[in-house]
């Protein structure tokens, strides 16, 4: 349709320019989605070179917008990787640095009172804002709170303990509790996602000609694995859980193909930027049956997997796409993480940042639409679990390093001649690894909550921190 548009008779295209219809669509701000899939490996796509699971509108996807090999998330575990896209914030001053329990009940820590979120910038810039799928933030009755954040709509889970049930007796609808009795007693009759998506189509549908903001937080293929139906992996010569694994995925496949199915036949597609991630890498290690099975490393291409400091870790199978608008068919390397999303967004929504308020992240406005990716000093992370289990890595240009268990001494990889970092070069740059030091303490703010992974753990002031996701 944009090709043949242009190649109207000039006189035609000047009435079609001026017809106010026209004008009005012109001038709309885009739609804004960003779908993230929980624990979806780099490895698990057709176009990341996967060859048993089948990825095909995923893959379309990629081919029709662009496609990035160095994506990076906020962190390799859940909370603090989502905290990081809803904040604007890397973890050295994000709130969230860890999955940190809130006993009893449910929820996770909290985002603290008057936290600048990507919601409230959208939300006050005129956008319907919607999270779909998995919060993780903060309970209905914290400062965490969807509702409290810039969020009009809510469906699916909120803790992410009760996240690993694909057959959970209950959902949330906003805030209220919806039962599914049918999953009573252990039985597997009502699966999660046919609810969650059907939600998800229901809100689009009903947004019209009003910009919207979407964060469709997919739980596939997040473990527990557990699917309604195996499909065409049913037969396969595989253990139940990797035809689960696979079955998780291509349904995740499907139901971003429906998605965007729906914004085509609602005539959306042309003015709504679909920005695709996993969160934290594969959940398996490299030599698991799994990890075997579908070959998540990509031939040994990246080392780590959740929770991990590596890049098979932090980098994600991630795209975006916006028709006539996202450079169809571009593979780049050029890197970005969850944190360039929220100035992102605010810059195509045309939304003012509060005063005093400076993101870590860039915007990728000029990335997105073909140009080069911004410049920065760094990329940093950190990640908690525990005193004795806070790593933390730092890459800027080509350099990458990685402090892999708390007071430990620092790793250094050259990323353009060994992405697998499989040679440490420490010990032959000493002075890069001295600048890698001072820049990870730079790059942090003290927190009482968050202790400092260059001390050891006998040193650490913090509290000690609990986690299992």
């Amino acid at each position: 349709m944009r090709s043949a548009f242009f190649t109207l008779l000039p006189a035609l295209t000047l009435f079609v320019i001026l017809t106010p219809t026209a004008h009005g669509e012109k001038s709309r701000k885009p739609n804004l989605i960003f779908i993230l899939s929980d624990d979806v490996a780099m490895g698990d796509l057709g176009v990341y070179g996967q060859k048993l699971i089948q990825t095909p509108n995923l893959d379309r996807l990629c081919m029709e917008g662009t496609r990035y090999t160095s994506a990076y998330t906020g962190t390799s575990v859940c909370a603090p990787a989502r905290s990081s896209f809803f904040t604007g914030l890397h973890m050295g001053h994000c709130p969230t640095r860890a999955n940190h329990e809130i006993a009893p009940g449910e929820g996770q820590l909290p985002l603290p009172e008057d936290t600048v979120t990507v919601g409230k910038i959208l939300k006050s810039a005129g956008y319907r804002t919607a999270t779909i799928g998995k919060w993780g933030m903060g309970m209905f009755d914290t400062s965490g709170s969807p509702f409290k954040n810039g969020i009009d709509r809510f469906f699916g889970y909120n803790c992410q303990r009760h996240a690993h049930s694909y057959f959970p007796t209950y959902l949330y609808d906003n805030d209220k509790r919806v039962l599914i009795p049918e999953n009573a007693g252990n039985q597997k009759k009502v699966y999660a996602q046919n609810l969650i998506q059907k939600h998800l189509l229901e809100w689009v549908d009903q947004q019209g000609e009003n910009p919207f903001f979407l964060f469709y937080a997919v739980t596939l293929p997040h473990g527990k694995f557990e699917i309604d139906s195996q499909g065409i992996y049913a037969d396969k010569p595989w253990s139940d859980q990797e035809k689960n694994y696979a079955a998780m995925v291509t349904r995740l496949d499907t139901d971003i193909g429906e998605l965007v199915k729906r914004l085509r036949e609602k005539n959306l597609a042309d003015n709504t930027l679909i920005v695709f991630s996993g969160d934290n890498g594969s959940s398996f290690a490299e030599n698991s049956a799994i990890g075997k099975r579908f070959n998540q490393t990509m031939d040994g291409k990246l080392r780590g997997f959740k929770r991990g400091m590596y890049e098979g870790a932090l980098r994600q199978a991630s795209f975006a796409w916006w028709p006539g608008t996202v450079a169809a068919g571009r593979v780049t390397d050029e890197p970005w993480a969850f944190w360039d999303l929220l100035p992102t967004f605010a810059e195509l929504a045309d939304a003012k940042l509060p005063d005093g308020f400076k993101p870590d992240g860039k915007s990728l406005v000029g990335f997105l639409k073909g140009g080069p990716a911004p410049k920065r000093d760094y990329f940093y992370w950190e990640l908690h679990e525990g005193k004795a289990n806070s790593n933390q890595a730092i890459r800027w240009d080509h350099w990458k390093a990685v402090r892999p268990h708390p007071g430990k001494a620092i790793e250094l990889y050259d990323l353009s001649a060994d992405l697998g970092e499989t040679t440490n070069l420490a010990t032959q740059h000493p002075e890069l690894v001295k600048k890698a030091e001072e820049m990870m303490h730079q790059a942090r703010t003290p927190h009482p909550m968050w202790p400092d992974p260059s001390l050891p753990p006998a040193n650490q002031p913090g509290k000690n921190q609990k986690d299992g996701f």
